[in-house]
């Protein structure tokens, strides 16, 4: 059975405007929810919502990224990401060492790695929530519409919504307010 991460993608340059470090195309990827942990939500504002709301984490530059695509891991490529996001973790969230950095690091992959249970080169979308019982997240799958070719309406999206079990096929064209 192949390994499967997120990666970064960049489909237009849109990342390096609404967040203050846009992700590298091309970094592995996770989740990052731990890093608004303790925070209020409801206290961001600006570019720190729009990472709380939308963003992967890339774990090379810290960066955000609005999506990211599924893509095949070799297992040593694998166990040096997690080896780098334990390094991020002593660097930039105040683990003691690494050691100790590892084994969250490591979930945080595998949690990454659920995620990728879908051919390679399916891109992924997430959207956070605060509500009362936490942060709550929500995983879109975009799969290319057979047939067309221009990239801003060569995907749509089919959102899952787990606690009603159903599903909401999206039209990324109608999210962006594009209707041509």
């Amino acid at each position: 059975m192949a390994l499967n991460l997120p990666r970064t993608i960049r489909l237009d340059p849109s990342d390096t405007f609404v967040y203050s470090r846009a992700a590298e195309p091309g970094e592995w990827a996770v989740p990052g929810t731990f890093l608004f942990f303790g925070i209020d939500p409801e206290t961001l504002a600006g570019k720190k919502r729009q990472a709380f709301r939308a963003g992967f984490l890339g774990i090379e530059s810290f960066g955000w990224s609005t999506l990211v695509v599924v893509t095949e891991v070799k297992a040593e490529e694998r166990a040096a990401a997690v080896e780098r996001l334990a390094e991020r973790l002593v660097a930039h969230c105040g683990a003691p060492d690494l050691e100790t950095a590892r084994p969250a690091a490591e979930e945080e992959i595998a949690f990454a790695q659920s995620l990728c249970d879908h051919p390679p080169n399916t891109i992924l979308a997430l959207h956070r929530a605060s509500e009362q019982t936490g942060i709550r997240e929500a995983f879109r799958t975009l799969h290319p519409k057979v047939g067309r070719l221009d990239m801003a309406t060569a995907f749509n999206a089919i959102e899952i919504d787990e606690e009603n079990d159903r599903m909401e096929e999206l039209d990324i064209r109608t999210l962006a307010g594009r209707h041509t």
